[in-house]
This record gives structure tokens, C-alpha cells and sequence, in this order.
């Protein structure tokens, strides 16, 4: 996730020099850019094994929504992923469990493959309400109003675990209370939608870096990372993207 980072000839460098870096690695490698990069970042990765995302979307395919992006819209220009709820949209942009749920609906309608994204603050997590803040959230999202996904749906998302305490603070969750806290969140999903909860890719987030990724991603539970800071360094993205070799 690169957030406000990158222009156009950035990213098209990034790519360039972490392509052969990658090249051999079984892990999936996801770049969520910037709309004003997404273009860029599609047409360079054309022939690689990067995949190309976007950071947010609007719920409606089309309509008076000055200075927003629809799914149509980044389908049409090769888009496969979209990130829903990250915090800091939460935060500063009024997003909500409902519009999340609104998205991720309007994501799969247009064959976006939607990184959802939970956690809790730390506030939430000194009063010992983690778990019970983030499996709201994972339900709120997959089943707002009793209007919910299908298992084959719900198969296809990326849950993103990010407690808010630890994005850009250089704070870290220790590896066990990760993994136990996507523990939570997989029996959450189980409970609503019962086997599929053990193919989806749950994800830790959170000062994500080389020197701590192949301690999370040997855990039982985490699948996967979404990376922030350490995501716009062409060699660190790269060690962690090869963390097992």
C-alpha cells in the first residue's frame, strides 16, 4: 500500500527494479498505487508477476460523486485488486462498516478482488476489547443488514489485520498476538460462513519490515502482509517478498 506516495515516473522505475527481483518468488506480489499511477503501473507490469490494486473505490458505478473512482472505472484500466477500509480512510474520510460493505459488493460486481481491512485502536486494545472490535468489524463488513456475501464470494476476499497502534509508528504486534488475533478473525468468518473461512488470506499489517516479515509469516494463521513504508523501497519490498528464501 503506497498511500500519497509516487508519481508516474516513480512508479514506473519501482516496477522496473523490483520485476527481476521477484521474478522467481511463489509468494502473490500486489502493488496498491495511487489513481494517478495505476495506468502506469498496469501497463509496466504487463509480463511480470505483479499484480496491480487500488487504494480505495466509491460503492456507485457512475453519478454525481465529484473527485471519487468507481470499479468500472478501475477495471477498465486492468485493475484486479482494490483496498476497503483501511484505517486512515476510517479516520479522516468517514468511511464506515456500512460503506465497506457497500464496496466490497460493488468491488466483486466488477471482478475486483477487494483487501479488506480491520483493527483496532489503542485505546481499544488497553481496554481489552481487540478481539471483540475486529470481529465486529470482519462481520459488520461481510454481512451489514443481513445482506451479505456468498461463501464463494467471502473465499475470494483478503482480510487485511492492521491494528491502528501499529501503521506507521514503527510499533509492531508481537507475532503471537498477530497470529491470535487472525485466529479471531478466521473463526469469525467459520462462524458465519463455515469452511471457506480456512481458504481466506488473511493478511497482518502494521510496520511490516525485512527484519521481522519471516517471523509473522511462519505463524500459523498469517498469510500474508500488507506493507506500507517498506513497500516504497524497491530492495526492502523485495526481501520481504522472498522472506522464505
Amino acid at each position: 500500500n503506497w498511500k500519497m506516495n509516487m508519481l508516474p515516473a516513480d512508479t514506473i522505475n519501482f516496477i522496473e527494479g523490483l520485476a527481476p527481483l521477484v521474478k522467481d518468488s511463489e509468494n502473490e506480489v500486489i502493488l496498491c498505487v495511487p489513481y494517478t499511477d495505476l495506468f502506469y503501473a498496469w501497463h509496466t507490469t504487463e509480463g511480470t508477476n505483479i499484480h496491480i490494486g487500488a487504494e480505495n473505490m466509491h460503492w456507485e458505478e457512475k453519478g454525481a460523486y465529484t473527485g471519487e473512482v468507481s470499479g468500472q472505472m478501475l477495471k477498465s484500466i486492468g485493475v484486479e485488486y482494490v483496498i476497503i477500509g483501511h484505517s486512515e480512510r476510517r479516520a479522516y474520510f468517514a468511511e464506515t462498516d456500512e460503506t465497506v460493505n457497500k464496496k466490497i459488493k460493488s468491488a466483486f460486481a466488477n471482478d475486483l478482488k477487494p483487501i479488506v481491512c480491520v483493527g483496532e485502536s489503542l485505546e481499544q486494545r488497553e481496554a481489552g476489547k481487540t478481539e471483540e472490535v475486529i470481529t465486529k468489524q470482519v462481520e459488520l463488513a461481510l454481512t451489514e443488514d443481513l445482506d451479505g456475501l456468498t461463501p464463494a464470494e467471502v473465499e475470494q476476499i483478503v482480510i487485511a489485520y492492521e491494528p491502528i497502534w501499529a501503521i506507521g509508528t514503527g510499533k509492531t504486534a508481537t507475532s503471537e498476538d498477530a497470529n491470535n488475533s487472525i485466529k479471531a478473525i478466521r473463526k469469525k468468518i467459520s462462524e458465519i460462513y463455515g469452511n471457506v473461512a480456512e481458504d481466506v488470506i488473511i493478511q497482518y499489517g502494521g510496520s511490516v519490515k525485512s527484519t521481522n516479515a519471516k517471523e509473522l509469516f511462519e505463524t500459523s494463521d498469517i498469510d500474508g502482509a500488507l506493507v506500507g513504508g517498506a513497500s516504497l523501497k524497491v530492495d526492502e519490498f523485495a526481501k520481504i517478498v522472498n522472506y522464505n528464501k
